[in-house]
C-alpha cells in the first residue's frame, strides 16, 4: 500500500511540475511579445513625426502618409503583431520615399527621425529574436512526450513565430531591387 501511495505521489508531483514547466514557459513568450510590443509602440510613436517631416517635402505622396497614420492607429488599438509587421513595412517605404528628395536627405529633423528609427529597428530585431526564441523552447517543450499529453490535458496551444514580413511585403521589395 505504502508503494502505491508513493507512486501516486509521485505521478501528482510529476504533473505538478510539468505543469509549472509549460506555464512558466508560457508566460516567456507573453514577456518576449511584451518587449516587441513595446519597442513597436516607441518606434511607431517617432511616425507622427517622420510623417510631418517628409510631408513638406512630398506633398503628392499624401495618400502613403494618411494610410501609415491609419494603420498605426489601428495598431495601437489592437497591439496586433503582424499589423505592427505591416506597418513596419510602410515606415520603410516612407524612409524609401526621402531618396527621391535629395534636399529631404539633407534636413537635420529628418536625419534624427531616421537615426531614430534606425536604433529602434536594431532594438526591435533583437526583441524578435528573443520572442522566436522563446517561442521555439516553448513548442518544443508542448510537442515531446511526456510534456505533450499535459498540454493537450491543460489545452496549452503552439504560438506562432514573429515573422516581419508579409508575402506582399517581399514582392514589393524585389520589385523595387
Amino acid at each position: 500500500m505504502a508503494i502505491f501511495l508513493g507512486v501516486i505521489v509521485g505521478i501528482i508531483i510529476f504533473l505538478f511540475a510539468q505543469y509549472n514547466g509549460l506555464v512558466k514557459r508560457k508566460k516567456k513568450v507573453e514577456q518576449a511579445k511584451s518587449g516587441i510590443d513595446v519597442y513597436l509602440t516607441q518606434r511607431f510613436n517617432l511616425i507622427p513625426n517622420l510623417v510631418e517631416c517628409v510631408k513638406g517635402y512630398a506633398k503628392h505622396e499624401q495618400q502613403i502618409f494618411d494610410k501609415v497614420v491609419q494603420m498605426r492607429t489601428r495598431y495601437m488599438n489592437n497591439k496586433n503583431l503582424k499589423e505592427g509587421a505591416e506597418l513596419n513595412s510602410e515606415c520603410n517605404h516612407i524612409i524609401a520615399l526621402a531618396e527621391n528628395y535629395p534636399e529631404l536627405k539633407a534636413s537635420e529633423q529628418f536625419l534624427d527621425l531616421q537615426k531614430s528609427l534606425s536604433k529602434m529597428e536594431s532594438q526591435l530585431q533583437a526583441a524578435r529574436r528573443i520572442y522566436n526564441s522563446e517561442v521555439t523552447a516553448y513548442n518544443t517543450k508542448i510537442s515531446v512526450v511526456p510534456t505533450n499529453i499535459i498540454a493537450s490535458m491543460f489545452n496549452f496551444k503552439e504560438e506562432e513565430l514573429f515573422q516581419l514580413e508579409t508575402e506582399e511585403a517581399r514582392k514589393n521589395i524585389e520589385v523595387k531591387m
